[in-house]
C-alpha cells in the first residue's frame, strides 16, 4: 500500500491498519518445505575462507 501522498500521520496510520486487516492471512510454511530452502547455497570453497554469500 502506498501511502505517501496522504499527509496526516494519523490518517496515514488508519490507512496501514486498515490495510493490514482486510489482507489475507498469510499460510504457513509447509512442513515438507525446508526453512532455508530459498537460502543462496555455498559452493565448495576453498579451505580458510569464511561462508560470506
Amino acid at each position: 500500500m502506498n501511502t505517501k501522498t496522504i499527509e496526516n500521520p494519523v490518517e496515514r496510520k488508519q490507512a496501514k491498519r486498515a490495510a493490514r486487516k482486510e489482507a489475507p492471512a498469510v499460510t504457513p510454511r509447509p512442513a515438507s518445505e525446508a526453512r532455508g530452502s530459498n537460502k543462496k547455497k555455498v559452493k565448495v570453497m576453498a579451505k580458510g575462507q569464511t561462508r560470506k554469500r
